[in-house]
């Protein structure tokens, strides 16, 4: 089914393998002075061992000024040069090609990240999101910057890559130059859209002239900016025409910047391949192969594209992500082993550290995670199957082991079922289904409707037990809070009650907030009240966009620095400033009041088995990427 996919195709005279690209995401693995660590290394390597056709690499700034990211690589100084040949020698051993991005991030940064360098721009115009003022490039600086990427394209011929990619999309300064909502010059750099583009074209020319007419370089552009002044798709075609005249050999389509970034990574709420057909405008006025992105996360998926001749290329960043080997699998008609990206932007886009995925704790892990066959097989016993117990399972059946994971319930999955039940949310189930499936195939003894008790452990002495009991609603100590009428958010998403159709929300957390937009699409008139300053605080940037746009839509009312005084019958009583104010008449009170830890088992098991480890909420109540992850290393280590 993927002929396409599989077909090669030629980037200049490069042949590349097949069609499916990493793009450049940065990841925050390299050394302070833009070298490449073994993390670096490491990392790419994975995705070269999984088949991946090209794999375009992070951000590679020209000079220390341009650094919009910690720990990103660089290829400014010779020096840089020998970490690199290693990076590209491995990569290339494992059968796939590699370019490396260039980047200067213009005003999208801060002197914090540069060291102390005031960031630059075309114009004297502060990014809205990085604030900072950039000082206005002079003509003397910007011939001098073309000359900056033409070296630092040489050092990456002399890195051993197979290409560079200029990036001209998302923002950055080449971006910043050819937007009429960044560049506000009236010299020859500004004004008509040829001025705003000589600066992208002097850098073309200059790395051509340098490197030779046989190394190919890839375009990377935003078809949509988003933005007042910004770039249309109508521009962006025009855009895609000059530099294909000027002899670029690929266009890399991608969209935003700053200012709309939930367009640069898109979250779940986006449609699959939302960007695709933004490329096929751009392909049908160019000559040279265009790569298409955007929430394209399965490879049936980017065969379609193909077929469709909408793009030539398919790049699957958050994709590669959460399975590296993705290409592979798909090829040999695995397509029920491959972890799909869920869009959930956790690990990888979220407020915690970069460089992971929520679904694949070896993300930037790979020399941390390592995998062995159990020396000694033990007896393994598990309670509870949620995302972390289930991830326990199946690396220390992997490993050898005989695996019994014991659930209270008639369900695998936990709190995750629950959380593929909001809008947006529904594709988390294809990872439970991931779960499920490996646990069948390693044959797991599993027990549903069955909790683990130390009678149990006593009785079938276990050499290993991992708890991984999650959590539970935490009930507030409110008045009212044990009248028939109020149930938890849980039991909701469980479908374990049904609501009346007026319904009121006790918390604002992300709990809350996504359990008010599945009953407001439920026809429910539906209320959110949140005793802090804002609701779903504790949710990445682009997934609280399109939440709030949907909470919105569906007139659902907040309440903020409200706090519930008292639940009656049919109303609550909650302090607003200093006034008390009833919100009412209701049908059902919701508590989205938190969760706590469930670890009695824990305590009841102290000194009773040879190993007891304890995970995820019911260590401390955290979000699914510290479940999932301390899962795999409680496999690791029984």
């Amino acid at each position: 089914m993927l002929n396409n996919v599989f077909s090669p195709i030629n980037i200049g005279n490069l042949q590349i393998s097949n069609r499916l690209v990493v793009p450049a995401m940065a990841m925050g693995f390299c050394n302070k002075d833009g070298t490449a660590t073994e993390r670096f290394i490491a990392y790419h390597e994975a995705k070269a061992k999984g088949g991946w056709g090209l794999i375009i690499t992070e951000d590679y700034a020209i000079e220390p000024g341009g650094i919009g990211y910690p720990n990103i690589a660089g290829l400014w100084e010779d020096v840089q040069i020998k970490s690199h040949k290693n990076l590209t020698n491995i990569v290339q051993q494992n059968g796939s090609k590699i370019f490396a991005q260039l980047y200067h991030a213009g005003r999208q940064t801060n002197s914090m990240l540069t060291g102390g360098i005031q960031p630059v721009g075309p114009s004297p115009i502060p990014c809205p999101v990085m604030q900072e003022m950039p000082r206005e490039l002079i003509i003397e600086e910007v011939h001098e910057l073309a000359e900056r990427y033409g070296d630092a394209a040489l050092r990456a011929k002399k890195a051993g890559f197979n290409g560079v990619e200029v990036h001209g999309a998302h923002g950055y300064l080449v971006a910043q130059f050819i937007s009429a909502y960044s560049n506000k010059r009236t010299d020859n750099y500004g004004g008509n859209l040829l001025n705003r583009m000589r600066f992208p074209l002097e850098i073309i020319s200059n790395i051509k002239a340098k490197t030779g007419s046989g190394f190919p370089i890839i375009f990377r552009m935003s078809s949509e900016e988003f933005v007042p002044d910004g770039i249309t798709l109508e521009d962006a075609k025009a855009i895609a025409i000059i530099l294909g005249k000027a002899g670029v050999d690929a266009i890399h389509v991608s969209a935003g910047v700053y200012a709309s970034r939930f367009n640069i990574v898109p979250p779940a709420a986006v449609k699959h391949g939302w960007n695709t057909s933004n490329a096929a405008e751009i392909k049908k006025v160019v000559s040279i192969p265009v790569i298409t992105v955007g929430r394209i996360t399965d490879p049936l998926l980017a065969e379609a594209i193909i077929s469709c001749d909408k793009a030539d290329m398919v790049a699957m960043g958050r994709a590669s992500l959460a399975d590296p080997y993705l290409p592979k699998k798909a090829a040999a008609g695995k397509y029920d082993e491959i972890i799909y990206c869920i869009g959930c932007l956790q690990g990888c886009w979220g407020k915690g550290p970069r460089g992971r995925c929520i679904l694949n704790p070896l993300t930037g892990k790979e020399l941390d995670l390592k995998f062995s066959l159990a020396e000694n097989p033990q007896k393994v016993f598990i309670a509870g199957a949620g995302p972390g117990g289930m991830e326990a399972a199946i690396i220390a059946a992997q490993r050898g082991h005989e695996v019994h994971l014991f659930e209270k319930s008639d369900r695998l999955g936990g709190q995750y079922l629950l959380a593929a039940v909001p809008p947006n949310k529904g594709e988390i189930s294809s990872f439970i289904a991931w779960q499920q499936n490996q646990l069948n195939k390693l044959d797991v003894n599993i027990y549903m409707n069955t909790k683990l008790t130390p009678e149990i452990v006593a009785l079938k002495k276990p050499n290993v037990v991992i708890v991984a009991t999650g959590g539970e609603p935490l009930i507030p100590d409110i008045p009212g809070s044990d009248q028939s009428n109020v149930v938890t958010a849980h039991d909701v998403l469980a479908g374990k009650c049904n609501v009346g159709r007026r319904v009121v929300i006790i918390g604002g957390g992300s709990i809350g907030t996504e359990t008010a937009a599945y009953l407001a699409h439920h026809g429910k008139d539906t209320v959110i009240i949140e005793m802090g300053s804002d609701i779903a605080d504790d949710e990445e940037y682009a997934i609280k966009h399109y939440l709030m746009k949907n909470l919105e839509e569906k007139n659902v009312k907040i309440y903020l620095n409200a706090k519930t005084k008292e639940i009656q019958e049919d109303a609550v009583i909650t302090v607003i400033g200093e006034k008390d104010e009833k919100i009412g008449p209701i049908d059902t009170i919701v508590l989205a009041t938190g969760v706590e830890s469930v670890n009695e088992l824990t305590v009841n098991l102290e000194g009773v088995v040879a190993k007891l480890i304890t995970i995820g909420d019911a260590l401390e109540v955290r979000n699914a990427t510290e479940a999932i992850e301390e899962g795999y290393r409680a496999g690791l280590e029984a």
